[in-house]
């Protein structure tokens, strides 16, 4: 990405779970003869100025990166705190999407500076999706009205400092702007931007990394 497009743009690559459903921290686990946090940062690293990574506290030393909290809202305003005051865009992702590419960025900070308070790259929900209350269903959503939301999701550095020092906690970072008011878009996500949550989800992104065969 040209030099100027990345200017002002902060990214923090969120990596300081435990990996409780992985069975251990996956952001270490290898990619590709690669780890899957460094993927992550290296990828971020290609459109932004500068890039904070966040991992468990107990091996931020080792890392040489920033301790992260007991959930991920407190990882990320850690991350945050070591955002420059000068960073006019700070992109927020989650290092267990280590096959986000640059494109998917440029589409996310491309939706912020041209005047969105966040972005979010959403792919078509393939189900039908019911609400439920208990065992009874009390809404079925209109399938054409939902979008499953990745990462990177970008903000206007601002509005993402004010939404946390107001908003305790989310399921991401979008929840928090959209709850303080702030207008976030939706932008097209990619389908190989799988999240790794537990081991088969590394073998699949394993697969998606392998060339495609050419048959004759």
């Amino acid at each position: 990405m040209a030099e100027e497009h990345r200017s002002g743009v902060w990214t923090i690559v969120v990596g300081g779970g435990r990996g409780d459903r992985y069975g251990r921290p996956k952001q270490y686990e290898l990619l590709g003869g690669e780890r899957i946090i460094d993927r992550s940062r290296r990828i971020a690293e290609e459109v932004s100025e500068g890039v904070v990574v966040v991992v468990p506290s107990d091996d931020a030393e080792r890392e040489g990166s920033v301790a992260g909290g007991s959930t991920r809202c407190r990882s990320v305003r850690a991350g945050l705190a070591a955002v420059p005051d000068g960073a006019d865009v700070v992109c927020v992702h989650d290092a267990a999407r280590p096959l986000a590419s640059t494109a998917l960025y440029g589409r996310v900070i491309d939706a912020v500076r041209q005047g969105a308070d966040g972005a979010v790259p959403g792919v078509p929900v393939p189900d039908t999706i019911k609400v439920v209350a208990g065992e009874v269903v009390v809404d079925t959503p209109d399938r054409d009205t939902l979008v499953a939301v990745q990462t990177p999701q970008a903000f206007r550095a601002d509005v993402l400092r004010a939404a946390h020092a107001c908003c305790a906690e989310g399921t991401d970072d979008a929840v928090l702007v959209e709850r303080a008011g702030g207008r976030v878009v939706v932008v097209a996500g990619e389908a190989t931007n799988v999240k790794i949550t537990v081991p088969e989800d590394l073998a699949s992104a394993t697969r998606l990394m392998e060339p495609t065969a050419v048959t004759t």
